[in-house]
């Protein structure tokens, strides 16, 4: 009998069950024919990308022939003067998921360990299991992160460790002090990753500025991407800030090329236009209010969010919901795989798409 081409993948690739994203649009138009579809599914910016931004896509086409600044340097520059850190601090990734790869094909081995969060994002333990190292998942407390107990769960094996602040899917963050007081207490072996994907949507006053960590915490790492305030998600553009020497490591397994030519300049126009920022996170503001005040009035608990997602608690199996949802041509996300089974997670839209999801709810919730 011939060999399975399965049993020549390592043994994490083998039994590895691959991420699944949000439904495309496209995909429910065929299964369903229907006309009238909004997605809710995928934390995306309901905006779409900015004037300025569009702009500088389309000063772009001219160069598609010619390969991009395989260094970023444009983008690095803007963003070394943005934040205040050395060009050699910041590695560019296909998307900020692409930097969780990096760190485990640099530290990673299958002696290894990582410690993570229960309900945290669903890349830690992919990109774990890929390279064969073993995951050590912290139970959450209040859906958030238990910082005592992923202290404890840290071994001699452990070398690396991811926190989301704020956590997807859950929504929930942690203070400058709780985290601070965390830091200290890490050891100098293991690499503390600290996902920040969507920070740009916290306005607590109590939200740490981890930049300023990075002088006496070597071995931290901050990761943020474009692909949700700035609204690039379809170009996947991300980058990290670090010491020099972990930026180093990350870019001798960063394969050439990783961004593209449209991506590098439409970032570079993103993270100046603070307007479009501005109206993005006020849109969001609203979006949460809208949407929380609505499952309060129909009684479902949801877990408060600082990011561009709330996460509701439907007291009910979710996935039969969900089917029911896709049917009135409305995307949104189950988390059952974050082990929420009874939760939906919504990410914020337009002000119609709130109105039009929250419609389709309570139709739904009254005929399942």
């Amino acid at each position: 009998m011939p060999q399975s081409i399965l049993q020549l993948a390592t043994a994490g690739v083998q039994t590895l069950v691959p991420y699944q994203p949000g439904k495309p649009i496209a995909d429910l138009e065929r299964e369903l024919g229907l006309t009238e579809i909004i997605k809710l599914a995928s934390n995306e910016n309901p905006l779409g990308p900015s004037e300025k931004v569009k702009e500088a896509i389309q000063a772009s086409f001219t160069d598609l022939s010619r390969y991009p600044d395989g260094n970023g340097f444009a983008l690095k520059t803007a963003l070394s003067a943005k934040w205040g850190v050395d060009s050699d601090q910041i590695t560019l990734g296909n998307g900020s998921n692409e930097i969780l790869e990096l760190l485990a094909r640099a530290f990673l081995t299958i002696e290894h360990e990582v410690v993570f969060s229960q309900h945290a994002f669903a890349v830690y333990p992919l990109v774990t299991q890929a390279v064969g190292a073993q995951a050590r998942v912290v139970p959450a407390i209040d859906y958030g992160h238990d910082l005592h107990g992923m202290l404890a769960a840290i071994t001699d094996k452990t070398r690396l460790l991811f926190i989301a602040n704020p956590n997807n899917p859950t929504g929930t963050y942690l203070t400058a002090q709780a985290l601070s007081e965390f830091l200290a207490a890490v050891p100098e072996h293991v690499i503390c990753v600290l996902d920040e994907a969507y920070y740009e949507y916290v306005a607590k006053a109590d939200y740490p500025d981890s930049i300023a960590w990075l002088a006496q915490y070597p071995n931290l790492i901050i990761t943020r991407t474009f692909s949700k305030a700035y609204g690039l998600a379809g170009l996947r553009v991300g980058y990290s800030l670090s010491s020099a020497e972990m930026a180093d490591i990350l870019n001798r397994v960063r394969q050439p090329f990783n961004n593209n030519s449209l991506a590098l300049a439409a970032a570079e126009v993103a993270l100046q236009d603070t307007e479009y920022l501005a109206e993005t996170v006020a849109l969001n503001n609203a979006g949460m209010q809208f949407l929380s005040d609505a499952f309060t009035e129909m009684g479902l608990p949801w877990i408060a969010s600082m990011g561009n997602f709330i996460a509701v608690d439907l007291q009910r199996e979710a996935n039969s919901i969900n089917t029911a949802l896709l049917h009135k041509g409305v995307i949104v996300r189950p988390v059952a795989n974050y082990e929420m089974p009874n939760h939906l997670r919504i990410s914020i839209g337009t002000k119609a798409e709130n109105k039009f999801f929250i419609n389709a709810l309570k139709a739904v919730l009254v005929d399942v």
